[in-house]
């Protein structure tokens, strides 16, 4: 009689390849970075300010994130603390860098 235990609930290291790995998490995260920012610039350099302003500051904290990541990434992400659910799809990121 022979059983196995790998991928188990039981089991604390799941089997390789269950999850994004290091390189997908920190290529989904620098693009996250990235459209916020650029979402920020966008928002800060509408019109509406007043004429002789140069802007506004952007109230912008979270976005839908890169869909060409799939969402196992982004749960991810969460779990180790980088990103936050900000509710109807949306993330933040958190305040430690």
């Amino acid at each position: 009689m022979t059983s196995s235990t790998a991928g188990s609930p039981n089991d604390p290291c799941p089997p390789p390849g269950d999850g994004p790995d290091a390189t997908q998490l920190r290529n989904a995260l620098k693009a996250f970075k990235k459209r916020l920012k650029l979402t920020r610039l966008d928002d800060e350099s509408r019109l509406g300010h007043g004429a002789m302003s140069s802007g506004g500051k952007s109230g912008i904290v979270a976005i839908t994130p890169p869909t060409q990541y799939p969402q196992a990434v982004w749960d991810e992400l969460v779990r180790q603390g980088k990103l936050r659910r900000a509710g109807y799809g949306t993330y933040e990121l958190t305040d430690e860098r």
